[in-house]
């Protein structure tokens, strides 16, 4: 396997791909007055294995489309949809976020968590505008500064990963830019990164080594994923992921 087969089977068995909760998705669907209609269409934009998927499946009512480039993580959702009562028809389609299949103005929702950074948030942000309907939503949670100083390591260390972090003011003037007004923002706590995602993810260390016959490759991406861990810990009062929830106005 080369990297990035070896990193999706690492996060494959997991609920979750990256920080976030149950409680993280109802929250931010609390800011999205959508119509009570059997006809909503929905789309989760980077699904991965689908926890908010299934979450937003059982409160609201009509079609989500999940979207994920991996195939992998779209047979896990498969498996679990079919274990649980859902409002919302599930339908999967392996794809690329920046290339979607949707209609102009044809979606009432779009949803994205932790995986809009893939192609970038101001991009994300313009190009999904196309497919909303007048008055749509566009619910994101985006790797966030939550200070305006900190200290070299952590700064470097991101802008590295991913030169688009910024402050959620920053964040926000760019949604209002790309056509949004903004509803509502709030930023993950510690227990969405450590006991729903984390904890998780260190659990899969050993069965994933197993598999691979402790592969030096294998270790690496161990080793990386333990580095990410730990920078958490030490910097945590510095970033967060920040939950961006937004009106389309124009």
């Amino acid at each position: 396997m080369n990297e990035l087969e070896l990193i999706i089977d690492l996060h494959r068995f997991n609920e979750r791909q990256g920080p976030g909760s149950q409680e993280d998705t109802l929250r931010a669907l609390q800011f999205c007055d959508l119509p009570d209609s059997d006809v909503l269409r929905i789309a989760d934009i980077g699904s991965g294995t689908g926890a908010q998927t299934l979450t937003l499946a059982q409160h609201l009512k009509g079609k989500i489309t999940a979207i994920d480039l991996f195939d992998e993580f779209l047979n896990e959702l498969e498996k679990r949809k079919s274990h649980q009562p859902l409002g919302c028809e599930i339908e999967v389609l392996q794809a690329s976020m920046d290339e979607l299949p949707f209609k102009t103005e044809s979606l009432d929702l779009i949803w994205s968590e932790g995986a809009i950074y893939n192609m970038g948030f101001e991009k994300g942000a313009k190009y999904w505008n196309q497919f909303l309907k007048p008055g749509g939503y566009l619910a994101v949670s985006e790797i966030t500064w939550i200070t305006n100083h900190r200290p070299n390591e952590i700064e470097e260390f991101w802008k590295s990963e991913y030169p688009e972090i910024a402050t959620a003011s920053e964040k926000i003037r760019i949604l209002e830019t790309a056509g949004y007004s903004l509803r509502g923002y709030f930023k993950l706590s510690e227990s969405s990164w450590i006991d729903s995602y984390y904890q998780q993810l260190s659990n899969q260390f050993e069965a994933f080594l197993q598999r691979h016959e402790n592969s030096k490759e294998a270790n690496e991406i161990v080793e990386e994923s333990k580095r990410e861990i730990e920078l958490y810990q030490k910097f945590k009062q510095y970033y967060s992921y920040g939950f961006y929830v937004a009106q389309k106005t124009d």
